[in-house]
């Protein structure tokens, strides 16, 4: 698709609590959502740490998640634009799943968007080990 995909990590590890299976779907179910709702510009994934929880956020330049439709994102099966859901294969279940693994994991989901501009999702782990 032409999108330009970057990663910005600390050097060294970032370890919070979780399955690595549940991580990796979450992964997998943002990085793909962010790739098939941008058509040009960029996804970036940033990890890093405050002091009790590891970040994860997945950021793109994509058409964006009108403010009316935030709130509901995570629910099962909701979709913002039903018509390009289902051309673009979704089924609205992915962030349904993202939701209910990090939750099971400790953590916390969220996201912040704005049309034509990009979409955030941030997810936030519990440290295996937290800073001091």
């Amino acid at each position: 698709k032409g999108i330009a995909c970057r990663i910005e990590a600390p050097a060294g590890p970032v370890r919070v609590l979780g399955d690595r299976e549940s991580l990796v779907q979450v992964l997998d179910n943002l990085l793909s959502n962010a790739i098939k709702y941008t058509s040009e510009g960029e996804v970036v994934l940033s990890l890093r740490a405050d002091e009790t929880h590891g970040i994860l956020e997945v950021r793109d330049t994509g058409i964006g998640i009108p403010l009316e439709d935030l709130e509901r994102v995570f629910e099962r099966f909701y979709r913002v634009d039903k018509a390009r859901s289902r051309e673009l294969g979704g089924t609205g279940l992915g962030l349904s799943i993202v939701k209910h693994l990090v939750v099971a994991m400790n953590g916390e989901v969220g996201v912040e968007s704005e049309l034509e501009e990009g979409t955030t999702f941030r997810v936030r782990l519990p440290l295996v080990e937290p800073a001091g």
